[in-house]
């Protein structure tokens, strides 16, 4: 057996699984860990400014297709400043790494006070991670990685934590490491298939619920294929937006998060077929037969228990499947386009809103196709759930339901790191982008040429209206002091640049991306406006 450190076991199993980039902050107890990436050829190491960004990065790197999202922190604070964008990631479904370090072994749990203790560390981040191992040997630093990387590639991709200790990572020891997994997501059972296909045949007037799932295991082509042979309308989750094309016949969109009158019309159907998805956003008032594809057998009937049939497997495996059994158990449906053209036509006119449709569309032409863009928590963020148009899967990142503040920015940087050659473009608000300004000098210092365009009201808008409405024109604590952004990104090294008008905007976000030669923040003055959500 070869002779190395815990920590030359780690990044190396890393790399065996897959891993080549680690976002993180350099701290006492990793040294061990962090030291041994000069040493692996391929492997990358990106330091950001605070730790909120690690699992971020992660996040976006990950979910734009960059493979497994590293995140790597010192304990303690480390974690627990990390622990918001892990959140966020454990909503999202996005199966990022995350390497935190402990306090000596033999105080763990002792509760004396010793640097960076958290009592206990492990209770802190469980609620948001899939799993969460303790090391405390170097030969058992292999073994663990390997089961990490196993539970990120099977059942529902969510956060793993692996925490070790500073005596583990430097303890030499005669350490074999593992092979990497073969993993695959199996599709459903073919009896659960069948059963399925014979509900949605004998449907009147079907329609489809795609969330997340459908992105994440690449089952876009099998769900349009379903869609097509039942005629079936597809409605998206926000993150499921891209499931299909939106420019298709059969594309209805995404519901408003508050008031839509479209949940009125979802009573037409009798049948929905869920995938990849809680199905928690439809509200539905009426009771159809729902059948529920999930890989997750604990997500199957959460929100309608008494009216779901389950169909236990991956997304795109069990899409595939039911796509034959459905074939043989009917012929396809009739064409629905000219119904469904008109009611898209008539879905979204009463619900745009100005200034933020030109908004929206002077975004939406400036990006190119392929190109990646992450809503923010601010006004635009909102609107774009249903207004901005998704033609490609992956190409559309939101925050899920943790809805962080602060999550725009540094998930469009790990999106960017993953993807260099596509444009990556982010909304902010003033308020939200001040929570990871500081990552502009990780931006700089690794040429990461995404865009951020932060609207600046100098509030948290949303809340500002809300307490005007709510409260009588009362309002505390949702005003805001802010710097010249403009002036902030050049301090930084970045590229600032003011827009003053919707074609403004358009023409920055084309420049820049067209450039890709820095990153890019764009300051747009805005005021108040009527509630997107």
């Amino acid at each position: 057996m070869p002779e190395m450190t815990g920590g030359q076991a780690l990044i190396r199993s890393m790399h065996r699984e897959g891993a080549e980039v680690v976002f993180g902050l350099p701290g006492v107890q990793m040294y061990n860990a962090i030291d041994p990436i000069l040493d692996e050829p391929g492997m990358r190491f990106i330091t950001v400014r605070h730790e909120q960004a690690t699992a971020y990065m992660a996040d976006g790197f990950t979910r734009a297709g960059g493979g497994t999202g590293t995140a790597m922190v010192v304990p303690g604070p480390g974690l627990l400043n990390a622990s918001a964008a892990i959140g966020t990631a454990y909503a999202a479904s996005s199966p990022i790494l995350v390497v935190s370090g402990q306090v000596q072994k033999d105080l763990i749990g002792k509760d004396v006070g010793i640097l960076h203790e958290v009592n206990d560390q492990m209770d802190s981040i469980r609620p948001v991670t899939k799993a969460a191992y303790r090391v405390l040997n170097a030969v058992d630093v292999p073994g663990a990685v390997h089961e990490a990387f196993r539970q990120l590639r099977t059942g529902r991709p969510r956060p793993v934590e692996i925490e070790i200790p500073p005596e583990t990572l430097s303890e030499v020891a005669d350490i074999d490491l593992l092979e990497p997994g073969d993993y695959r997501r199996d599709a459903a059972s073919d009896d659960d298939i069948e059963r399925a296909a014979r509900v949605l045949a004998q449907a009147k007037n079907p329609i489809i619920w795609a969330g997340g799932g459908v992105i994440s295991s690449g089952a876009s082509e099998a769900l349009l294929r379903v869609a097509e042979h039942l005629q079936a309308p597809v409605m998206t989750t926000h993150e499921g937006k891209g499931a299909i094309p939106d420019s298709h016949y059969l594309s209805m969109g995404t519901l408003k998060s508050r008031a839509d009158e479209f949940r009125n019309h979802l009573s037409h159907h009798d049948v929905f077929l869920a995938v990849g998805t809680r199905f928690a956003t439809a509200m539905l008032t009426h009771d159809p037969q729902i059948v529920q594809i999930d890989v997750d057998p604990d997500e199957i009937g959460r929100n309608y228990p008494n009216n779901t049939l389950g169909v236990i497997g991956d997304a795109r495996a069990s899409l595939e499947k039911l796509a034959v059994a459905l074939a043989d158990a009917m012929p396809p449906a009739d064409s629905k386009r000219e119904l469904l053209e008109k009611l898209r036509a008539g879905r979204f006119g009463p619900l745009r809103i100005e200034p933020l449709d030109s908004y929206m569309k002077a975004v939406r032409s400036a990006i190119p196709s392929d190109g990646i863009f992450v809503a923010g928590m601010t006004q635009l963020g909102y609107y774009s759930r249903l207004f901005y148009p998704v033609e490609q899967p992956g190409t559309y990142l939101n925050s899920s339901y943790f809805g962080n503040l602060g999550f725009a920015w540094p998930t469009a940087l790990g999106a960017k790191t993953a993807q260099p050659d596509r444009a990556v473009v982010c909304v902010s608000g003033d308020g939200g982008f001040l929570f990871n300004s500081q990552e502009l000098a990780t931006a700089v210092q690794y040429g990461i040429n995404a865009v951020v365009v932060v609207f600046n009201d100098h509030a948290f808008g949303n809340v500002m209206r809300d307490q005007e409405v709510r409260f009588d024109g009362r309002v505390i604590g949702s005003q805001l002091h802010n710097p010249d952004f403009v002036k902030l990104a050049e301090a930084y090294g970045a590229r600032g640049v003011l827009a003053e008008t919707p074609a403004a905007v358009e023409s920055a976000i084309s420049d820049a991306v067209a450039s890709d030669d820095a990153p890019t923040l764009i300051e747009v003055p805005f005021g108040p406006v009527t509630s997107p959500l």
